[in-house]
């Protein structure tokens, strides 16, 4: 009733009477009739292009009906030929792993589900990238087997190989998953852990418009496709990105639900049904919904006098009775689906038990699936489809089984059961031993579907690297702050970013950059970007910003070069991927600065950093308001005072954390260097600091030393005095620089250095380790040990937690003491956090004699005395509480 008070209505009289005639229907004819007449006058309303929101949810039956299907352009006996094939294999190459490896892993069932859904697409849909980018596809992770076992069938991977399915070591092995850093030449997309397929492929799919609407290239005629399953539904990444596709209409991405009702515990929904809450999720958000619910065995019994008592059957049904179903023989199923009424019992009785048993899932049917693809391909919006399935379909022992997911071998029993269900010619002495069967050459299904991927562009998964290089950029782009600034002038760390990146931007590979923001551009001074290059929109500008009088006014364009992507991390992550990955998937290399709240990075996004690593990613991350206690105001949740250590943990990554500007500037142009000019699929983290202080200027020759990881600031001898090494590195600078002005004042010389990236120091130094290993005549020491491992005591200070410094203690000599903000942050000044974290200049004074105390090198009670004096005190609770 609320609507019809707040709708104006003109004529009151004729809409009682079209109220009392759905009464009237709901009483003559019942419920289910009148729904009906409500879809169809709504799906009319839609055609008429009346503005009304769709109706979220609609019968539980295939979305297009049996006569919109077309006619299937395929040879549906070459296919299952081949396609039983594939089955065969891929259960092989499980089986054979586990029986060679026990509990080496992998999985049998989910392949099985969705095999059909895969074929078609390989047969009739998926472009290949013999001519232009082709199509992207995200293979469910857990299906690998089968994506390996059509290779193996093509001839693209060997019988050697499967025999090493997840034995990876020699080089020789296949992946458990799509991992591209793994196997570089064939898997594109990793998409486990799961849910980060589908959030990956949404913003892929953006990626592809805005390098189409920005000239960068072609992706007009390439879609994006992501198979996942139900189960992972429940992972918040698999959804976090559907509104933005919808709201951007992008019509060339296709999801693929497999819902064969079960995750790896159980049922997905056991008390509901996960395609109906799907499909109203999915609507909801702007998407074309295409059900593949049942298979062409229904279509004559939905279409007959008992359709309505049939469809209300489907619907009162829930998934876990339906995957229990799944599993009964034909008697069993015709009393208990056929048995609730006695309209339905007379349609049971009039069925065999082979009618019976061809009752099918609409996953499992070529004609409906390719019917589905197609009003995919046609739609101007996203579309995504459910397709219903039954996990281990064809495997009498797995399917629909809770435990299914558990299984990774089968019995020679079920090894013969299943070849003769399949019908593949294998001897049964074999089944077990030597279980991997080919097609001959010339088999005329082999030579169909060659020539099947032939016609559509060349066999797919390929990873198809093919770019054209991007030229350094002229390095006067970098220098604007190598002579330092006024001694009046003060810039942080994030503010010369901003003014690099500007530059980059506006150099002669300036198009190839793509600044990437989570809603911080102001905060991080980026705004005047805005009006300069644009924040990229599908749609354009259709409002009149309340700033557009303003120089710097905030702008929207097709063509614009800035991605804002609104407060979500793993949104702007995953374009971040897309853009670190366009050298390999798109034929262009793009060279993207993802600048970020550093907390609300790898802490937050970090299974993602590693996804895209796996990718071999190559770009920039910007970690900016960075530091324990440089972000002064916002307390425990914003202090970022470790994701130099959880970076340090993606082999990819090299983490960088510069002091001054110049140091930043020297960083991104190695970074530049690094990835697109030798080829390195690295990326970079740097560490960015709104801290603002005079910029020194340059030393000369410092370049090598920052890029290796540390170089010496200053230093001044004095044989006679005790030495006192100090280490440096970000904001902290400042106070290792004032202790050592009170350290010379009390008679103690000091060796500043920057070190710009405990990781990189560590990572040669490692690697040099391991060559001494095999190789103990190998000569000279790490660069490391070369810098700090002559004696001198060294006090490391930092606004990361001491573990950041700890990295390199193993290479130094004369002892070594890290400073560190291990704890919790809190809301205060600069001052008197360094303070409390005991990283400001007194407590590095402290440490300096405390350590050459200990070791002799001054009178005892010399850094008590200091304590006292500069009022520092032990005796409080523990910082990290």
């Amino acid at each position: 009733m609320a609507h019809r008070s707040v709708l104006p209505d003109e004529d009151q009289s004729e809409t009682n009477e079209w109220l009392q005639a759905l009464r009237d229907v709901v009483g003559n004819s019942g419920a289910s009739r009148a729904r009906l007449l409500l879809h169809e006058i709504l799906g009319e309303a839609v055609d008429l292009d009346i503005p009304i929101s769709p109706i979220s949810r609609t019968p539980y039956l295939n979305t297009i009906p049996t006569e919109m299907e077309g006619r299937y352009p395929g040879d549906e006996d070459l296919e299952e030929e081949f396609q039983n094939h594939v089955l065969w294999n891929a259960a092989a190459i499980v089986s054979d792993a586990n029986r060679r490896v026990d509990g080496i892993g992998g999985h049998i069932s989910t392949y099985a589900s969705s095999s059909t859904l895969y074929e078609v697409g390989f047969n009739h849909v998926f472009r290949g990238k013999d001519e232009g980018l082709g199509d992207a596809i995200y293979i469910q992770g857990h299906g690998s087997p089968g994506i390996y076992a059509r290779a193996f069938l093509e001839g693209r991977i060997s019988r050697e190989q499967l025999k090493k399915f997840r034995q990876e070591v020699s080089g020789e092995g296949l992946s458990s998953y799509p991992h591209p850093r793994l196997m570089p030449d064939f898997w594109e997309y990793p998409t486990v852990s799961m849910g980060l397929g589908p959030l990956a492929a949404v913003l892929h799919a953006r990626f592809w418009k805005y390098l189409h609407n920005r000239g960068l290239a072609d992706t007009s005629d390439s879609r994006v496709f992501s198979f996942l399953g139900d189960g992972e539904m429940d992972e918040p990444e698999s959804i976090a990105s559907i509104a933005i596709a919808g709201r951007e209409r992008l019509d060339n991405l296709i999801v693929v639900v497999n819902c064969n009702l079960q995750r790896l515990d159980g049922p997905v929904r056991g008390n509901a049904k996960i395609i109906q809450e799907l499909e109203g999720l999915y609507r909801g958000a702007g998407w074309n919904v295409i059900k593949v619910l049942w298979n062409h065995a229904w279509d004559k019994l939905l279409r007959g006098g008992n359709a309505r008592a049939l469809l209300e059957r489907l619907e009162e049904i829930n998934d876990g009775d339906f995957q229990r179903m799944s599993t009964l023989d034909p008697r069993t199923f015709r009393e208990e689906f056929f048995g609730a009424t006695k309209e339905l019992q007379d349609l049971g009785s009039s069925l065999s038990d082979s009618d019976i048993s061809s009752l099918g899932r609409g996953g499992h049917d070529r004609k409906k699936i390719l019917a589905a693809y197609r009003e995919a391909e046609n739609s101007d919006r996203p579309s995504v489809i459910l397709a219903h399935t039954v996990k281990g379909w064809g495997i009498e022992s797995f399917l629909a089984r809770n435990s299914t997911h558990q299984k990774k071998k089968l019995d020679r029993k079920s090894l013969i059961d299943y070849r003769d269900y399949l019908g593949i010619e294998i001897d049964e002495d074999r089944v077990e031993d030597d279980p991997f069967v080919e097609l001959e050459e010339g088999a005329e299904s082999l030579e169909y579907s060659k020539n099947r991927r032939s016609s559509l562009g060349g066999p797919l998964p390929l990873r198809k690297v093919n770019f054209e290089a991007i030229s350094l950029p002229n390095p006067m782009v970098f220098s604007e702050f190598d002579s330092g600034t006024p001694e009046k002038q003060k810039v942080s760390t994030t503010m010369a970013f901003v003014r690099m990146l500007r530059n980059l931007m506006k150099s002669e590979i300036g198009d190839h950059v793509v600044p990437i923001i989570p809603d911080e551009g102001r905060t991080f001074g980026m705004d005047p970007l805005f009006s300069e290059f644009g924040i990229y929109s599908q749609v354009g500008q259709k409002y009149t910003p309340v700033d557009h009088k303003m120089l710097m006014n905030y702008k929207e364009a097709r063509t614009g070069q800035i991605l804002q992507e609104g407060i979500s991390e793993a949104g702007a992550m995953a374009t971040w991927t897309a853009a670190a990955t366009s050298y390999a998937h798109a034929g262009v290399a793009t060279i993207p600065f993802y600048t970020f709240y550093s907390m609300f990075g790898f802490q937050r996004i970090a299974d993602q950093v590693w996804a895209a690593a796996d990718s071999r990613a190559r770009g920039f991350l910007m970690g900016a308001t960075a530091g324990r206690t440089t972000l002064n105001g916002e307390g425990l949740q914003h202090q970022d005072g470790h994701s130099l250590l959880l970076a340090s943990t993606v082999p990819s990554v090299r983490a960088w954390d510069p002091a001054y500007a110049y140091e930043l500037a020297t960083i991104i142009q190695y970074g530049l260097k690094d990835m697109f000019d030798d080829g390195n699929d690295m990326i970079h983290y740097v560490m960015l600091y709104n801290d603002n202080e005079r910029q020194p200027a340059k030393p000369d020759g410092c370049e090598a030393g920052i890029v290796r990881g540390a170089y010496r600031l200053t230093g001044n001898v004095d044989d006679d005095a005790p030495m006192i090494r100090l280490l440096g590195s970000g904001p902290i600078m400042k106070n290792v620089i004032s202790a050592s002005e009170d350290l010379n004042g009390r008679g103690i010389t000091t060796e500043i250095w920057s070190v710009t990236s405990y990781g990189e120091l560590r990572r040669e130094g490692l690697e040099f380790e391991r060559i001494k290993r095999f190789d103990p005549k190998h000569e000279g020491v790490p660069y490391v040990e070369a810098c700090f491992g002559d004696g001198i005591p060294t006090v490391a200070a930092s606004d990361y937690i001491a573990a950041v410094p700890e990295m390199i203690q193993r290479w130094t000599k004369g002892g070594f003491l890290p400073l560190g903000t291990d704890g919790f942050g809190r809301s205060d000044t600069r001052e008197e956090l360094r303070r409390f974290f005991e990283v400001d200049s007194d407590s590095i004074v402290l440490a300096s004699l405390s350590l050459l105390e200990r070791q002799g090198g001054i009178p005892p009670g010399s850094s008590s005395s200091f304590a006292q004096e500069a009022g520092l005190s032990y005796d409080r609770k523990d910082v990290t509480l």
